[in-house]
């Protein structure tokens, strides 16, 4: 700080002082956009994912799944069980979308099966539907080793055939579940804290919701009403009423 400049606080803070005045309240700087400018960042989490351009034309999911094969296009094909490839409605408005497969998905080859995905089929049905109307993916079809979260090139491999449900199933609504399924669909390094609750338009027309995975709620059970509040502004864009309030 300058003389000058130390000298007219100095003079202002005597000034009021001397007026009476006892506190100044000190106002930080607007937190309200924080969700808008995390979304609108432009700077790619992972500069060799494009998921907007160079995708295949599938005319249905068994297209995709043929396409996929008996992949081992990365690491993980070579740790694995079972491919988990995704389950559901191929009509469905709403997709969950999640990370990666568990130590249960990989025995079953089928998505959220575990405690975690339990608590998924219950907040599933809790908006009055059944995981048949809805479809169920990962941003990665093989386990990871250890539950640790997909690394870059997993992603990158995954990609394809992950764009290639969506543009077959072509939902009304995604549901990200948990950062890596948010970052990786915006391609953005994102803190789900922050942009979890609000739609966000993402391509073919569909509206993304990011919110929080049902593995960290199994963790911190006190944000479970946050989930439910997000879920609520699906099943309202949806026409859908609930079976009862949630958990």
């Amino acid at each position: 700080m300058s003389s000058d400049l130390k000298r007219s606080v100095e003079f202002c803070l005597k000034n009021l002082k001397d007026r009476g005045v006892k506190r100044i309240n000190v106002v930080a700087p607007s937190t309200s956009s924080k969700k808008t400018e995390q979304a609108a960042a432009t700077k790619s989490l992972i500069p060799e994912l494009d998921i907007n351009s160079n995708l295949k034309q599938y005319t249905d999911l068994e297209d995709v799944k043929k396409d996929l094969g008996n992949c081992e296009r990365c690491q993980l094909g070579g740790m694995r069980t079972n491919i988990v490839f995704g389950e559901g409605n191929p009509k469905a408005e709403l997709m969950f979308i999640g990370e990666g497969p568990g130590e249960d998905e990989d025995k079953t080859g089928r998505p959220f099966v575990g405690r975690a995905g339990q608590l998924l089929t219950k907040i599933i049905e809790a908006m009055g539907l059944k995981r048949e109307d809805v479809y169920i993916a990962n941003i990665v079809k093989c386990r990871p080793p250890g539950n640790r979260a997909p690394v870059d090139e997993e992603i990158i491999k995954c990609a394809p055939y992950l764009m290639g449900q969506i543009s077959v199933i072509k939902p009304k609504i995604i549901v990200t579940l948990g950062s890596p399924a948010t970052c990786t669909l915006f391609n953005k390094k994102i803190k789900i804290s922050l942009v979890r609750g609000e739609f966000y338009d993402w391509n073919y027309g569909i509206k993304l919701m990011p919110t929080f995975h049902p593995a960290y709620l199994l963790r911190n059970p006190k944000d479970k009403g946050l989930v439910w509040e997000d879920m609520k502004k699906v099943m309202s864009l949806l026409g859908l009423k609930p079976k009862h309030t949630g958990e």
